[in-house]
């Protein structure tokens, strides 16, 4: 077993090991397996691998208390992708009937603390579905959000809430704080992901018969945000899932993309702007490459010598200039249109 040091803390700061504690003395903690000279051995701090020996001598012993619960606590703390201690923490507060709108608080804690850890929000589901009461969860995720707008399983948990209660009063405000979202960030790509969800995969909420209607708000929304931030590949990616979703030609939509794919000085001077296709911003980057690759894909899906022609010259211009990162593979969409 390699050697182990304790981290460089203060007495006050760091709670004692918990072979130091009395209370602990008739718990035998169990070493971690490892092989008589393991290839990569892991150099654990003093009060990881004590907190994890001790761990693995209640799980055998079966124990679920109290202190099993603070045990659980500090190697969460220690390591919050630590999937046993999870799981053995919730069995031990449903074998408790602990109070779970407590541990929803430290949830609290934990969750904006190690919000890249997946483990944390699986618990948060966990303690949901049983309490029954996902109202408070909306706040909490807002705030949770003021720390990584974009964090995937923050999102992810909102989706999962709202599906699986399925509350008329959970979804009724969910369009105004995701376009809250991307108004405080148009290139919020995780944002763009949950408005796509709440429209059109949750059933178009406003019904069957309203879909039109819908359609038409979405596609006036995103026009809008593309003609503000015209390289936005997240608002351009809405765009396809718009038409792709409700099949939809790309084609009914090249009037409104020409423009974003075509250079500022051969745009044309008009006073007059077409609502329904509002133009690029004025100063905007021109042309984009997602404006290139949708009119590429209308060619394309036009068909014939003459469509694929036009398509390929623009994944030239792609290759060659506007999205040279991905060179090879305009490239091939090149040589796989032309081998006719």
């Amino acid at each position: 077993m390699p050697s182990v040091s304790r981290n460089s803390q203060s007495p006050l700061d760091t709670p004692p090991l918990f072979s130091e504690r009395p209370e602990w003395s008739d718990i035998t903690p169990l070493d971690q397996y490892e092989d008589a000279n393991p290839v990569a051995p892991i150099f654990y701090s003093a009060d990881y691998k004590d907190a994890t020996d001790y761990f693995r001598g209640v799980v055998k012993t079966g124990e679920k208390s109290e202190r099993v619960l603070d045990l659980t606590e500090r190697v969460i703390r220690l390591n919050p992708a630590h999937y046993s201690a999870w799981q053995y923490r919730y069995e031990t507060l449903i074998a408790l009937g602990s109070p779970l709108d407590v541990e929803l608080k430290l949830m609290d804690e934990l969750a904006v603390k190690f919000l890249k850890t997946y483990q944390v929000w699986h618990h948060r589901r966990l303690l949901v579905t049983l309490t029954r009461n996902p109202a408070p969860e909306l706040k909490f995720i807002a705030t949770s959000l003021k720390e990584d707008a974009k964090n995937y399983h923050t999102w992810s948990y909102r989706q999962w809430l709202l599906a699986y209660f399925n509350d008329e009063d959970l979804w009724q405000g969910e369009l105004d704080f995701v376009e809250m979202m991307t108004t405080q960030d148009v290139r919020n790509n995780s944002a763009w992901h949950h408005r796509f969800f709440v429209v059109f995969q949750s059933g178009l909420r406003e019904g069957e018969t309203d879909r039109a209607r819908v359609i038409k708000r979405e596609l006036t929304y995103v026009k809008h945000n593309i003609s503000l931030a015209a390289n936005n590949p997240s608002a351009w990616n809405y765009l396809r899932g718009i038409l792709d979703a409700n099949n939809i030609p790309y084609a009914d939509l090249g009037e409104f993309v020409k423009p974003y794919a075509t250079s500022p000085q051969d745009l044309p001077v008009s006073d007059l702007v077409d609502l329904e296709n509002p133009p690029p911003a004025k100063g905007a980057e021109l042309p984009c490459a997602p404006a290139i690759e949708f009119l590429a894909d209308i060619y394309e899906k036009q068909g014939g010598q003459d469509g694929l022609r036009q398509a390929a010259e623009l994944w030239r211009s792609l290759a060659d200039e506007h999205d040279t990162m991905r060179k090879k593979y305009w490239e091939y969409r090149t040589r796989d249109a032309l081998k006719t």
